[in-house]
């Protein structure tokens, strides 16, 4: 069986974060393990509070992980403060894991910063350069290109920007969405930029979609795809979970991520 380490933040309603994660593992058939950052207090409403690990109990956490049960791929969601970010990266320069995927949590999907500046150019010049792929929003990409994006081409030069600031060694998706009302993303991977195009699903419950696409990204890596394949095949994962149309709570619900499994009731 593969192995996926999810490194991130843990939610209480279990719609995002590490449950998110390990539900996606558990639907591609990959063993799960986690990592926590942060516990956070949260629903379908609204994160009400956040309470972060210490960076040595985070290194105690990754080191029992990597000694006993090595990872076949890693995917890092939220990150809050720059000596988690540290302790993230010594552990990958330390073990050298294979298809780190980056989930950077840096903007949400209406534009309010999350993370603080220090935090932010940490995240940027320590932890992003040791990733295979980076998945950013739209907001996200913006931060991390300077430049506005408004249409298609501006994503393909803001992805090429990031890309070469990582001197080319990261894969960028750059997830469309937000103010170009499009589902198409766009992989930017050893020069080349490749679109998969996508739907836009009415549904208004996409709680978790950032971490769960990103982690169906990790999991088919670990299983030896290519990154345009995992890309494609997380896609359509993401894809049926929203269409399968799971309604709980009172704001923005989460997705149905056992959607495909074949479940005797």
């Amino acid at each position: 069986m593969k192995k996926v380490l999810t490194i991130a933040g843990s939610d209480c309603s279990g719609g995002a974060g590490i449950q998110a994660d390990l539900k996606t593992m558990m639907a591609h058939k990959v063993y799960g393990m986690s990592a926590i950052t942060s516990l956070t207090a949260q629903n379908t409403t609204g994160v009400y509070g956040i309470s972060d690990v210490t960076p040595d109990f985070l290194a105690n956490e990754l080191e029992c992980i990597f000694d006993d049960i090595f990872p076949d791929a890693v995917k890092i969601g939220m990150v809050s403060n720059s000596e988690l970010i540290r302790t993230i990266a010594d552990k990958l320069k330390k073990y050298k894991p294979k298809n780190i995927v980056l989930d950077p949590v840096m903007v949400s999907t209406s534009g309010s910063r999350l993370l603080e500046e220090e935090a932010s150019a940490s995240l940027i010049n320590i932890l992003m350069p040791l990733a295979d792929i980076i998945t950013p929003n739209i907001p996200e990409a913006e931060v991390l290109s300077s430049m506005k994006i408004s249409k298609a081409e501006e994503m393909v030069e803001a992805a090429k920007v990031i890309s070469d600031k990582l001197d080319g060694r990261t894969a960028v998706l750059v997830k469309g969405g937000h103010d170009l009302n499009t589902a198409n993303d766009l992989l930017y991977c050893d020069e080349r930029a490749v679109w998969f195009e996508g739907e836009r699903i009415n549904n208004d419950n996409t709680h978790g979609t950032g971490c769960t696409l990103s982690s169906a990204i990790a999991c088919n890596l670990a299983m030896e795809n290519d990154m345009a394949s995992a890309v494609e095949n997380a896609k359509k994962y993401i894809s049926g979970a929203l269409k399968d149309g799971l309604n709980l709570g009172k704001g923005s619900g989460p997705l149905n991520h056992a959607f495909w499994l074949d479940i005797n009731r």
